[in-house]
């Protein structure tokens, strides 16, 4: 009656197992490390960086606990922040601008458990500590852009169409075109409607001009706010990846805010530093008789360019700009004719017209493609234009693979849509990070401890096996956490201790079911089974209209009320799992090979009569 058939004891016995060993790196804690980074697209993360970094550290006498070379970084282990802050401060000063050394964390897990991933749970800003930007974006400047690449559009469209303008002039947001005669601007102005949609057209007259001023439609201006705010947070996320933050959080808060959490990040100066970077690329032309003599000219400028064997050469180019990034409205890794990596580039309609006219121009001429990065240029690219081309090249140099990933997403993601500026900053000090932890860890522990008095005292055996079963609960919560690497702040600590007492509540009510049918006169065998079955109702619907509420705080919450509801709904799952099916597995090896069982340690079940007496 009361025996699991060998494979559910197999299935919880592994959940447990699995439980126990994706909990336990959490205990373990995390050594201050730095990280190394490049920043340019042509440097390695290789056995040259990793020796280097290694004789800098024995240079200086500082002793590491262990490096770690990953495809685009290198992490160094430390005994203590001290020593992680000397070490930040050397690598910096001999790498210089070239690489980002930033401070981080790593597990001190044994190495056996990161190889099956089983790593700590990530800690928000409010028990890290790390620091916090509330960031504008200036709306007016991405509607200036939006204006001044319609002018763009509708001067080429005009030239394409040959319909003959006077001017063309941006005020404000609008952009004014003006005609000499009322049947060209009626021309121009039905081939603005059909090619360029999304604008709105006025006519006037002046001094016997004619003129169309078109002006942003109201849903165009949303989109165009919008799509901001969207780029600049994926602008925002692809530079904080260079910080080396574990979780960083980067959401949109209002119609033009952006809230950026760096937990772990101490150096706020740093951190400016990354967020604010720019990444473009300058298309020029290559003075071909300064390079042959070696000689630059009054209107050239130098750069180096990667050769294959890896040695830098330099390249001369002429001062004049032939087309700038922003211009590129898409980038992406792909391989060229003969299967190299490289980058395709796609440009607006007035860049592609600037590269059909450049390259029409200079057939059999050497074109050189600048990436600026930080302020520093390099030539990635040194071309000779064998034709015509516009709104579509590829840009093909020494890369690898992954190189050209790096490239891609510098030029699709490296510039903002609209300018930005910090309104709000702060730093929450690792100290106080670790009394939160201190504090939310004790107000856990001290529920926990009065849960297993009181269950210890009133239901005695049975007591002992559903502290056991909350035990078990507890460590699934944490391993499920740490296995979905979610983020556990503050209110995810308050879900754990409220996801005690509410587990609890279910090993209750199978406890007093049993009694109840022990006070029927049911023998105890049956009692067990009834208790357990009849519970399972009610213990179900309580927990779905629980987990609903829950659901529903994730779907319409954000921050930390979106964190409290993850821990809350993953809690509810785990304590289903553990009330009933590792208690009863419990129960059933305890008490379900005894034949003649007389009584069950539950307590006292005769309570209500003596009650019932006392009254009487």
């Amino acid at each position: 009656m009361n025996r699991y058939p060998l494979w559910k004891y197999l299935l919880v016995g592994f959940a447990v197992a699995i439980g126990i060993l994706y909990a336990a790196p959490n205990i373990f804690g995390e050594a201050p490390a730095v990280q190394i980074s490049p920043v340019r697209a042509g440097l390695q993360v290789d056995a040259a960086l990793s020796k280097r970094v290694t004789d800098l550290l024995a240079s200086d006498k500082i002793q590491d606990q262990g490096l770690i070379v990953e495809p685009n970084s290198i992490k160094v282990r430390f005994a203590n922040p001290d020593i992680q802050l000397r070490a930040k401060d050397l690598l910096q000063k001999d790498l210089g601008e070239d690489y980002v050394v930033a401070l981080n964390l790593l597990s001190n897990a044994p190495s056996w458990m990161q190889a099956i991933n089983a790593l700590p749970m990530y800690l928000g800003l409010d028990l890290r500590g790390g620091v916090h930007f509330l960031m504008q974006v200036d709306m007016n400047g991405a509607l200036n852009k939006a204006a001044d690449r319609y002018a763009g559009d509708i001067r080429q469209l005009l030239r394409e169409k040959d319909i003959r303008y006077s001017g063309v002039s941006r005020e404000g947001h609008d952009v004014s075109v003006r005609f000499r005669d009322e049947a060209t601007r009626e021309q121009a102005s039905s081939v603005i409607d059909r090619n360029i949609p999304g604008l709105l057209q006025t006519t006037s007259e002046s001094g016997g001009d004619y003129f169309i001023t078109v002006s942003l439609k109201p849903e165009t201006k949303r989109h165009i706010e919008d799509f901001a705010v969207q780029q600049n947070i994926t602008t925002m996320r692809n530079r904080v990846n260079e910080l080396g933050v574990a979780e960083p959080i980067i959401q949109q808060a209002g119609a033009d805010r952006i809230v950026v959490q760096l937990p772990g990040v101490q150096d706020t100066a740093r951190a400016k530093d990354i967020l604010g970077r720019t990444a473009t690329l300058e298309v020029r032309m290559v003075d071909e008789d300064a390079n042959r003599t070696g000689q630059p000219g009054l209107g050239d400028q130098v750069f180096p360019e990667r050769q294959k064997d890896g040695s830098v050469t330099n390249v001369v180019v002429k001062k004049q700009v032939v087309l700038t990034g922003d211009r590129i409205v898409d980038a992406g890794p792909t391989f060229d004719q003969n299967q190299r990596p490289a980058v395709s580039v796609s440009l607006d309609s007035a860049g592609g017209r600037i590269m059909r006219d450049i390259t029409r121009e200079n057939i059999g001429k050497l074109m050189a493609i600048i990436l600026f990065d930080k302020g520093k240029g390099e030539a990635v690219s040194v071309a000779r234009i064998q034709g015509e081309f516009s709104n579509r090249f590829q840009i093909t140099g020494m890369f690898t693979a992954a190189e050209t990933t790096k490239l891609a997403l510098l030029l699709r993601a490296g510039s903002l849509a609209a300018p930005m500026e910090i309104v709000e900053e702060r730093t929450v000090g690792p100290s106080m990070g670790a009394e939160n932890i201190a504090k939310g860890w004790r107000s856990t522990m001290i529920g926990f401890s009065m849960i297993t008095v009181f269950m210890i005292v009133y239901y005695v055996v049975f007591g002992v096996v559903s502290v056991v079963a909350l035990a078990v609960n507890l460590v699934l919560l944490v391993a499920l956490l740490s296995m979905l690497q979610a983020t556990l702040t503050l209110p995810g600590i308050a879900a754990i201790a409220l996801t005690l007492g509410m587990a609890i509540d279910a090993n209750v009510l199978i406890n007093e079911r049993i009694r109840e049918e022990l006070r029927n006169g049911t023998t105890p065998q049956a009692a067990i089974a009834a208790g357990y079955e009849r519970a399972w109702g009610t213990i179900l619907d309580s927990n779905i209209t629980t987990l609903i509420a829950g659901i529903a705080l994730f779907m319409f919450g954000s921050g930390p009320i979106r964190g409290f509801a993850v821990v809350h709904c993953l809690g509810i799952l785990t304590s289903m799992f553990s009330a009933v099916l590792v208690s009863r597995s419990i129960v059933n090896l305890l008490y379900g090979s005894r034949r003649r069982l007389e009584s069950l340690p539950i307590g006292n079940t005769d309570w209500h009569k003596r009650g019932a007496s006392a009254a009487a």
